[in-house]
């Protein structure tokens, strides 16, 4: 296979595996909307993603809810990596609608031309997310057996106590790696429209003769992420808040853990799958196996950039956030041979270097708090 098709090409993910594809011989289409809220106003004249990858590849401007826009784009093509989505967690909870259609419409659309149509496709990539699997993986002591706690309770934490619970258990849970066969059991919209795409992938794909390949990315990270995009990526949040002079708001008490990935981790690990057999048909956790918490992120992100701001744990919390989440990799390490190389301290002093070389962008955090307190989300 050499002639690929990724969605959301000109996004973060998709720029960065598009410039390595072709560094590897293969040759690149990309479908991607370049959406404002990722990209800015003027996108094809401003937006560094964008611009890293015109001329170098095939670009179709246009939306994966569009039948004609697939036709155009999968016209030639021997593999597809399905990376188009909106993705703010947050976002998900109130614009529901424009969730489902693009996440799910769009699979299922690209889906339905497959089925139904000549081409030349013999394997489809698509990006799920941790994010399916709501609060993380834990061990009970007490029950000697490893639990999935639910959405933990608004009275709880509007008292301070963010922890999760999980019935019959009095002692607190042991977080572990999330693994592939975990309960799914996503606490957003975003996350339930990344279970439904990657189950109609490996549903409908093999039944018509097309290898199916899922991942399950963690919270990517690295150059080149938007930085005036205030839903979603909280490096580059709390990044464009520093380099603005304003105070942090911690979410919580602070002490709420994610996995943060490397995005040129992500690019190998999703190569691999484009390449190897052997990942046919499997769902892959991409991420580094280690938890970090977000005050850490925050003194990390201050130390690097060499601007002190304030910082406040105020006890906010959104509606649908987890408490943690890491992933256990064993499987791509397995089946791929991944093995993440970029450790967090040499990650985010290769983020703060590249963003210390851009331009400051405009602060829209307290905006997208605002709307989320209009839907009543933001506690």
């Amino acid at each position: 296979m050499k002639r690929i098709l990724i969605t959301g090409g000109a996004g973060f993910i998709g720029s960065n595996l598009a410039l390595a594809l072709l560094g590897k011989g293969y040759q690149v289409t990309v479908l991607d909307n370049l959406s404002p809220q990722i990209h800015g106003i003027d996108a094809e004249q401003t937006s560094p993603l964008y611009r890293n990858i015109i001329g170098k590849v095939n670009f179709i401007k246009g939306s994966v809810t569009s039948r004609e826009d697939w036709l155009r784009a999968l016209e030639g093509q021997e593999c597809v990596v399905h990376l188009a989505a909106e993705t703010g967690t947050g976002q998900s909870m109130y614009e529901i609608q424009k969730y489902v259609e693009v996440n799910i419409g769009g699979t299922a659309l690209l889906l339905d031309i497959l089925a139904n149509t000549k081409h030349r496709v013999k394997k489809v990539v698509v990006a799920e997310s941790r994010a399916i699997y709501g609060e993380g993986r834990y061990y009970s002591e007490e029950l000697q057996d490893y639990v999935y706690p639910a959405l933990r309770e608004e009275k709880d934490m509007s008292e301070g106590d963010f922890d999760v619970k999980y019935p019959g258990c009095r002692q607190p849970l042991r977080l572990v790696g999330t693994t592939e066969n975990s309960l799914i059991h996503p606490t957003s919209v975003y996350g339930i429209t990344k279970q439904v795409q990657g189950q109609l992938v490996h549903l409908i794909c093999p039944s018509i003769g097309i290898a199916s390949v899922s991942y399950r990315y963690q919270n990517v990270y690295g150059p080149g992420q938007s930085l005036s995009n205030p839903y979603t990526g909280i490096l580059s949040i709390f990044s464009t808040r520093i380099k603005n002079g304003n105070e942090i708001n911690i979410f919580e008490d602070g002490k709420e853990t994610r996995d943060f990935v490397y995005i040129d981790d992500v690019v190998e690990a999703t190569i691999l799958g484009i390449e190897k057999e052997e990942a046919n048909g499997h769902a892959f956790n991409i991420g580094t196996g280690v938890a970090t918490d977000v005050l850490t992120v925050a003194r990390t992100l201050m130390r690097s950039y060499g601007i002190a701001v304030p910082l406040r744990v105020s006890g906010n919390y959104r509606i649908g956030d987890i408490r943690h989440n890491y992933a256990d990799i064993s499987l791509a390490r397995k089946i791929l041979g991944f093995e993440p190389r970029i450790d967090f301290a040499t990650g985010i002093s290769r983020f703060t270097a590249w963003v210390d070389g851009q331009s400051v962008q405009e602060d829209r955090y307290e905006e997208s708090i605002e709307e989320m307190k209009a839907k009543g989300l933001y506690k």
